[in-house]
């Protein structure tokens, strides 16, 4: 298997951030090692390829910045868990459809060991809660970008935030679509203790080794059924 190597960036500027993605990208070569950057972002809105610049109701003091991603408008913020993907999908064998499962299978997955269900929505990226009294609200998002094979962006959890920013957008183009966090959805660790913004980085540990686990399992799957045909 292909390792992947996990990167705590921590608390970072999201342009120095997305100016180092992209150079990360363009000079990968054929031997550099497949990364998920976690970090935590101060408060700005990110715009995608094909966003509406109308999904931003109310920008207020928080800066926006058009991102070369898929997908709409999002926040990110203290409080909130972004996990980037920077792998090389050809060297790993792995479709955009199986990054996208294996993103949203992992989210899931972390959620669940924290005692919060959670769901896919068909047509509508990110998950969403499953059950309780925020029932259909969304819990995370994800974008990527895919540029000679390799991926980056990736998907951001939201974990302890101040919410009021999700408000001021419609979130990945959604008018009126309740977003919450970990906190908000009641997530409790094993033992039974409620979470906190201070669980930031056994969250992200959580959240990170979902992916790589994942990922690791559909890339064999993709090879046996290639062996097979």
């Amino acid at each position: 298997m292909i390792p992947i190597d996990i990167v705590e960036r921590g608390l970072q500027d999201y342009a120095t951030c997305f100016d180092a993605m992209q150079t990360f990208t363009a000079q990968r070569g054929p031997d550099t090692p497949d990364t998920i950057w976690l970090v935590e972002h101060p408060p700005v809105f990110t715009l995608g390829l094909a966003g509406d610049p109308a999904h931003l109701l109310a920008p207020g003091n928080i800066p926006l910045v058009k991102v070369d991603r898929g997908g709409q408008i999002t926040y990110h913020g203290p409080g909130q868990v972004v996990a980037y993907l920077l792998l090389d999908l050809r060297r790993r064998g792995l479709f955009v459809k199986a990054l996208v499962d294996a993103i949203e299978a992992a989210v899931i997955e972390t959620l669940a060991t924290y005692n919060v269900a959670s769901e896919r929505k068909a047509g509508a990226p990110g998950i969403y809660l499953s059950d309780g009294p925020h029932r259909g609200a969304k819990i995370a998002a994800l974008g990527l970008k895919i540029r000679n094979g390799c991926s980056y962006h990736g998907v951001s959890l939201n974990l302890a935030m101040d919410l009021s920013p999700f408000t001021q957008i419609n979130p990945c183009g959604y008018a009126g679509l309740e977003t919450v966090d970990m906190v908000t959805a009641g997530a409790r660790d094993p033992s039974g203790r409620a979470l906190s913004a201070d669980d930031w980085q056994p969250v992200s540990r959580e959240l990170a080794n979902a992916l790589v686990a994942q990922l690791q399992q559909r890339a064999q799957a993709q090879s046996a059924e290639a062996a097979i045909a």
